[in-house]
């Protein structure tokens, strides 16, 4: 009878334990390293080259404008934010970087299709741009 209750009550916990778990995934923590990075481009050169590059990766799930409307955002599970909103735009230019560059779930890792780390920076100019 001991035994019953112990797996029970245990049961109970670890049912608790994965819910709050869940709860935790949907933040999306970005390390400290990143989340003080200075961005090292000028916001007013080279924005053009941030909106093409923009354009190429990712324009078809986050929009022409970053409402999260593109073409290919229905296909994908997680949020995929409003880049104009106060919200978006209070985040850090390393906090973007990182979400950008190294991605998580169905954001993809850029470190390969854009290997030059000033082009992120130039798109993360870019996105501040579709502010409302």
């Amino acid at each position: 009878m001991k035994a019953i209750k112990f797996f029970m009550i245990f049961g109970l916990l670890s049912v608790v334990m994965l819910s709050f778990s869940a709860f935790d995934q949907d933040e999306w923590v970005v390390p400290e390293k990143y989340e003080n990075m200075k961005n090292p481009t000028d916001p007013s050169v080279d924005l053009d080259i941030g909106k093409q590059i923009y354009s190429k990766h990712c324009q078809s799930c986050h929009g022409k404008q970053g409402y999260g409307d593109g073409k290919k955002a229905d296909d994908v599970e997680g949020d995929l934010g409003d880049f104009s909103t106060a919200e978006f735009q209070s985040q850090s230019d390393g906090a973007l970087f990182y979400k950008s560059y190294i991605g998580r779930n169905d954001m993809p890792n850029y470190e390969k299709k854009i290997p030059d780390e000033e082009d992120v920076w130039l798109v993360v100019n870019y996105m501040r741009t579709l502010a409302e």
